[in-house]
Order: structure tokens, then C-alpha cells, then sequence
């Protein structure tokens, strides 16, 4: 409906399908039967919002891509808004939630996420955007070479250092539909963009070792100091002991957690797997 009223624009539609099973395959089969614009791409499985996504983004050749996910959301009604501001020299122009009809506590979790992230990554990280925006040809042309295994679109478009544009907007709530990207979701999701688009917890981790080996040392040599002192009378105790050995214990399964997540994302840009195996194309050729 959109599309129909920007009779200056040449297009098409690019889905990616995420091996759904409810009946959206063929709902997509029946709109690439109709409409040659319409294209299609069915993975093999489930691979996952990012990297689906991204995937899709690379599929596009056209001077300029809009990223809008299909349970509408977001509202189409920005897309002749973003193309004025590309048209004025924009090469991003990214869509931000100023309000959202979701959970009023997810979107305070979000928010205090996302100040999290301002504190801890080194570039401008834009919060509350989802990824709802526009990317110039150029942009897309870069990504394609940097090859990411585990890609972070939002941290890319604010690590790269290209022009950008803020449009704000409400996202409606869902009405329709359940999302599969639960709470164990998000937390990959967030873990995904702190780890590809900071080094501050490792740094951080090399701060909080060095200042609790300090104390552990004093502590150690009060102990000591106090025994030599009260040998015949002193008592350490058990419980000061056990203690002292479940906080180390768990601040060393802590420091494990965070370079565990930094290893497995090397692993994974290492092995350079495919983002997703596809199943079949509809309109491409």
C-alpha cells in the first residue's frame, strides 16, 4: 500500500522466512505467484532473528534497503520519510521507539539496557532502535566484505561512522501472533551486542581481579598479623573461611562467563559458517 503511492521509485519486496509453520509459507508462495517484485527466500531452519535478518539485508541490490519486520509493528507509514531524508543525503536513517505499546517494565529494562550500553561500547550505540530504518547501498556494500559470523546490525550502525538520521516514532503493540523471541532471546540478543561492540568487560574484569587480589592479600595478612599476635587464644572461624571461598568461588564463575562469551564468539567468526542455509528461492532469477 505504501509502495503504491511512490510511483518514482523502482522495487521489491524481499522476505526471509525462518522455516515458520504457520501457514506463512504459503501466504508468501501466493504473493511471489502474484507479484514478480515479491521475493523470497525459505531457510532450512531456524537460524535465528539476527542472523536471518541480516542475511535478507545482503540479499538486496537495489541504491538503498528498508528493514521492517513483517508483524507490522513498526509502521510503514515512515518509509516516504526515510526516503526524503536518503534523498537529502542521508546514508542511514534510523527509526527510534520514543514510546512503545509493549510491557511498560520491558521497556524500562530496554531503556536501562541500552544506558548500559552508552556507559560500556565505544561508539554512539542508539537507543531503543531496533534495526527499523533505512541503509544506503554503500552501507549494505560494507557489510557484505566485513563478513560477520554472528552479526549485531544496530552495533554496526553506530560503530561505522556514517551519516545518520533519527526519525522517532510509537511501535504499536502486537496484535496478532506470538514472537518466538522470548526472554532467553533477549538475553542472547543483549549479550550478542555487548560482546561485538565492547572490550569493557574484559577490561573490567582485569580491574575487579586485581582489586580483590589486594584484598584478599590484606585480609590475609590481618589474619596472620592477629594469630602471631593471640596464638594461643585466636579462633579463625569456619564460617568467615567458608565464606571467603564461595565469594571467590563466585566471582571466579563470573570472570569464566564473560571470557567464555568472548571465546565462543571467536570461535564462531573463526569458523566462518554460512548466516543461513537455504532451502529455496522464489523470484530471484
Amino acid at each position: 500500500m505504501q509502495m503504491s503511492h511512490l510511483g518514482e521509485y523502482e522495487y521489491e519486496h524481499i522476505f526471509i522466512d525462518n522455516c515458520s509453520t504457520d501457514g506463512t509459507q504459503e501466504v508468501l508462495r501466493e504473493l511471489a505467484r502474484d507479484d514478480a517484485r515479491t521475493l523470497v527466500i525459505f531457510n532450512e531452519k531456524n537460524f535465528g532473528f539476527s542472523r536471518s535478518s541480516y542475511y535478507g539485508l545482503m540479499q538486496a541490490d537495489g541504491d538503498c534497503v528498508i528493514f521492517l519486520m513483517a508483524d507490522l509493528q513498526d509502521p510503514p507509514g515512515l518509509i516516504p520519510v526515510m526516503l526524503q531524508k536518503w534523498r537529502n543525503g542521508a546514508a542511514i536513517v534510523a527509526c527510534v521507539k520514543a514510546s512503545s505499546g509493549e510491557n511498560i517494565f520491558m521497556y524500562k529494562v530496554r531503556s536501562l539496557y541500552y544506558k548500559l550500553m552508552a556507559v560500556m561500547t565505544d561508539g554512539n550505540h542508539i537507543a531503543h532502535f531496533t534495526g527499523f530504518g533505512l541503509y544506503d547501498k554503500s552501507f549494505i556494500d560494507i557489510m557484505r566484505v566485513g563478513g560477520d559470523s554472528d552479526p549485531y546490525l544496530r552495533g554496526l550502525v553506530s560503530q561505522l561512522g556514517y551519516r545518520i538520521q533519527r526519525i522517532n516514532y510509537h511501535q504499536n503493540e502486537r496484535t496478532s501472533g506470538k514472537s518466538k523471541f522470548r526472554f532467553f532471546g533477549l538475553i542472547d540478543l543483549a549479550l550478542l551486542g555487548l560482546v561485538s561492540s565492547s572490550r569493557a568487560p574484559l577490561r573490567f574484569l582485569i580491574i575487579a581481579g586485581t582489586f580483590l587480589s589486594v584484598i584478599s592479600f590484606l585480609v590475609g595478612m590481618v589474619y596472620l598479623i592477629t594469630k602471631i599476635v593471640y596464638w594461643g587464644s585466636y579462633q579463625e572461624g569456619i564460617a568467615g573461611l567458608s565464606s571467603a571461598i564461595f565469594f571467590l568461588g563466585s566471582v571466579q564463575l563470573l570472570f569464566l562467563g564473560v571470557i567464555g562469551e568472548y571465546v565462543g564468539s571467536t570461535i564462531e567468526q573463526v569458523r566462518k559458517r554460512p548466516l543461513v542455509v537455504e532451502k529455496e528461492r522464489l523470484n530471484f532469477d
